[in-house]
């Protein structure tokens, strides 16, 4: 019987072959069939498209390579590699971090690192108290030394620590001059103007502090009331003093008398910060309940608009009188802010010191330019050779 012999095909004679095995060999058969499935197992993790899709679905393959790359970082991730210690609960801004129980300490090159971090300190910021505004109120009408006296006097308000109120009040109109000098004084005012008909010289000041009187009650300003009549001389401790009054607050003034010959002291006499009496020099004014000049006392504003927080008898507004002797005005006015003595405060301690001075240097009927402006030159006396 004939044989056919098959002859191995020139094509694959010049193949090498691995570790010069064999076409057949069964070496080179198990690398070939090892280095195919490392292949298909690299290709099953990389590959994200099939070049044939499977007949179960394109989804099978990316949820097992997602599975798996799951399972590994899950084993990474359970890997006791280091230990950490519980952090306190009083102090979570302190960790450390220690090598595992079973490393000895010998074949460690680090003991341990610690992080602590230092709590920051908190600033004490003081309390700021806001302070109380201070309102003066100065009746004021045009004479040869207005424009001095109010100058004066908004010198002394500039060294005030704010916040501090003007009220300038004059009669019938306000006038250009005064309104010229407020604006250039720096200080917090009001111009207002009294439209009462003023006949009487004597109830001028009267109506023009109850005109600053209603707009204070009208506003409802919250401060510390002071009548600063413009030919007075005021200390700065005074003003800084006021601020001190919780509710009706005097202080002993000295006063030039009529004649310029003598001073005279009147006002409290204090305990500390209580009245236990009153001193004059005035026979003719011994004869009041409170012996006080106007501009030797202060009081609380919400007294105005808020009687029943100081729980005060009269329903009628507090004002000055103009139907009382002149230098009564004063004691009947402060009848009807306080009871008694009881309601007042020395200013300062004891009543010690002296803050303001009334002096009476008005020149009455002086000649002088108006707004003290020189329309033309003056006539030269001694001329220039």
């Amino acid at each position: 019987m004939a044989s056919i012999r098959r002859t191995l095909s020139p094509l694959y004679h010049d193949r090498p072959f691995d570790n010069g095995g064999a076409p057949f060999s069964p070496s080179s058969i198990s690398s070939r069939t090892s280095k195919h499935n490392s292949s298909q197992f690299l290709s099953f993790l990389t590959a994200t498209t099939d070049p044939k899709p499977s007949r179960r679905g394109p989804w099978r393959r990316p949820f097992y390579q997602f599975l798996a790359f799951f399972l590994i970082g899950f084993l990474l991730g359970m890997t006791p590699f280091g230990q950490i210690d519980d952090v306190n609960g009083t102090d979570r801004s302190n960790f450390e971090i220690k090598p595992p129980n079973n490393v000895k300490r010998e074949e460690v090159g680090i003991d341990g690192v610690s992080f602590v971090a230092e709590e920051k300190k908190k600033e004490d910021f003081d309390l700021v108290v806001p302070r109380k505004l201070v309102i003066v109120v100065t009746p004021t009408y045009n004479r040869a030394m207005q424009g001095y006296y109010l100058n004066r006097v908004a010198q002394t308000l500039r060294l005030v620590e704010p916040p501090v109120l003007w009220i300038v009040v004059e009669g019938n109109a306000a006038s250009f001059e005064t309104s010229e000098i407020l604006r250039k004084t720096g200080v917090m005012y009001r111009h207002l103007v009294c439209k009462r008909n003023m006949t009487s010289i004597k109830d001028r000041g009267v109506h023009q502090r109850n005109t600053a009187l209603e707009h204070i009650e009208l506003h409802k300003l919250d401060g510390i009331v002071y009548f600063a009549d413009d030919d007075n001389v005021y200390s700065l401790e005074l003003f800084q003093s006021l601020r001190e009054i919780r509710r009706f607050g005097t202080w002993p003034v000295a006063m030039l008398a009529p004649s310029k010959n003598k001073a005279i002291l009147e006002g409290p006499v204090c305990n500390g910060s209580q009245v236990i009496g009153w001193h004059t020099n005035e026979k003719s004014k011994r004869l009041r309940r409170f012996h006080v000049d106007m501009s030797g006392f202060a009081f609380n504003s919400t007294i105005l608009w808020d009687p029943k927080r100081w729980k005060r008898p009269f329903p009628h507004p507090t004002r000055q009188l103009d139907t009382v002797k002149e230098g009564f005005q004063e004691t009947t006015f402060i009848e009807q802010v306080v009871a008694d003595e009881s309601d007042m405060e020395g200013v300062p301690s004891a009543c010690s010191r002296i803050l303001n001075w009334h002096l009476h240097l008005d020149a009455l009927d002086v000649p002088y330019p108006q707004g003290w402006v020189m329309q033309k030159n003056l006539e030269a006396v001694i001329t220039v050779r």
